[in-house]
């Protein structure tokens, strides 16, 4: 009883004490906090890339075969072998090409100064053409929870997003209509884009019978945009129906990959990308086995993902380093602590206390250390993770300046995930690891001879 009320009493009135608390806080709360964002980095990547890519995507060489003949360029047979196997929930074909965006008119002032952009001349106006089939494309990505997410920019959504490429309310062309497309959300931004503009996209394309390379240009009306979440891919993509596509490409391909959402993707994606491959090269609509041209969503972003998780390990590492520090001026002040109740000491063992009494005393001073150090870290991490976004647009009103650049980042928000197992791993690694450098002083203390102690002054 003694050992408690004693180590409470010793912990409240040494102020030095306070100093190894907040050093535990700050050491627990910043590993908390920065692992929790490098995960929601890692976990907001693969959302996104996920809803961009889909589970698995089919990416046909369009060259002749091994075994004479040439691979199908329009989509059917791929998807119908794709929708047959029963671990296969969506799959929508898509046409890609790329282009390049331009205005005319009063516009144009816009078009020759991004052409001229020395810098971002190239990624503003050069632009990537999706043509797709809308209803099997809400189904397979998350185009349809990007069109409906709410524009953070100033710019116009589409007006209904069921039917993203119908004519944008009270459009009135002088002439013939024009198809209607959607762009991205940093695109329309970085041109000045509303509902209702009209665009021109000019590209090159072979000539199927002579196979020289030609311009293709036409004109189209702005429908609106969506938000992906993801900057680059909303600064480059332009969404048309596929067959508007095809029919501005005239090349005579329908379409340039597949893609495939899963039913469990963590548990059947790689036994469905090897089945998918065998199946569709002994079809004829892939080349070989080899070739590489079933993929998923993490082949694409490899090096994207491993270089985050590495991250994630060397900022845990480095920041383990912080919670060493706060242990060591644990055992600097139980040290002192030591030395300056050494009279206490010595008067506690002629009063009966035994030597692993006194241990247990000195390390019931780091216990309550560790325990207020942990819980208010855990506490402050938590929260900084959770309201991290809210906290970074506050301090960067206060302070006028950015601190986390939204138009740099993939991401156009601060993300971070929280797991509980990892927070009480951490409050469990910091609390041990405090009670084992304290263990050193507190044996110390119960290894003194009564006499010396006495006499100590």
């Amino acid at each position: 009883m003694y050992r408690t009320h004693l180590s409470w009493r010793w912990m409240r009135t040494r102020r030095t004490n306070v100093i190894g608390v907040i050093g535990i806080a700050v050491g627990v709360g910043a590993l908390i906090m920065i692992l929790s964002i490098m995960t929601g980095f890692l976990e907001q990547s693969k959302k996104t890339l996920r809803g961009g890519l889909s589970d698995l995507s089919i990416e046909p060489l369009f060259l002749p075969l091994k075994g004479g003949g040439k691979v199908p360029t329009d989509p059917a047979s791929a998807l119908d072998i794709v929708r047959a196997d029963p671990r296969v929930s969506a799959a929508c074909a898509q046409l890609v090409w790329y282009g390049i965006l331009g205005q005319g008119g009063s516009d144009a002032a816009v078009s020759a100064l991004r052409m001229s952009d020395s810098q971002g001349g190239k990624s503003l106006a050069g632009v990537k053409l999706i043509g797709i089939d809308f209803q099997d494309e809400i189904l397979t990505t998350s185009l349809q929870e990007d069109l409906q997410r709410t524009p953070r920019m100033g710019v116009s959504r589409v007006a209904d997003t069921s039917d993203p490429f119908a004519a944008p309310p009270n459009y009135k062309p002088s002439g013939r209509p024009l198809q209607a497309v959607v762009v991205g959300e940093q695109l329309a931004r970085a041109w000045s884009l509303r509902r209702g503009d009209t665009i021109e996209i000019v590209t090159g394309v072979p000539d199927a019978e002579t196979g020289d390379f030609r311009t293709q240009n036409r004109r189209y009306v702005v429908a609106g945009t969506f938000r992906s979440g993801e900057n680059e891919m909303d600064l480059e993509r332009i969404y048309l129906p596929r067959a508007e596509l095809i029919d501005f490409l005239g090349t005579g391909r329908a379409y340039s990959q597949i893609l495939i959402k899963s039913k469990d993707y963590e548990q059947h994606g790689r036994a469905l990308q090897s089945d998918l491959t065998e199946r569709l090269v002994a079809a004829g609509v892939l080349r070989d086995l080899d070739s590489g041209e079933v993929r998923t969503w993490e082949d694409h972003r490899q090096s994207l993902l491993g270089a985050i998780k590495n991250e994630r390990v060397l900022m845990g590492i480095m920041l383990s380093l912080v919670v060493l520090v706060a242990a060591f001026t644990i055992f600097a002040i139980l040290s002192m602590l030591v030395t300056e109740k050494r009279r206490d000491i010595g008067i506690l063992t002629a009063l009966g206390a035994t030597s692993g009494g006194v241990s247990q005393l000195f390390l019931l001073v780091a216990f309550w250390d560790a325990l207020l150090g942990c819980l208010a870290g855990a506490v402050l991490g938590t929260l900084g993770a959770v309201y991290i976004d809210s906290i970074e647009q506050w301090l960067s009103r206060v302070f006028g300046i950015q601190i986390f650049d939204r138009g740099v980042y993939i991401f156009d928000h601060i993300p971070s995930v929280v797991n509980p197992v990892w927070v009480a791993l951490i409050v469990l690694g910091a609390f041990l690891c405090t009670l084992l450098f304290a263990l050193v002083p507190a044996v110390r203390a119960g290894r003194l001879h009564p006499l010396d102690a006495l006499r100590h002054e």
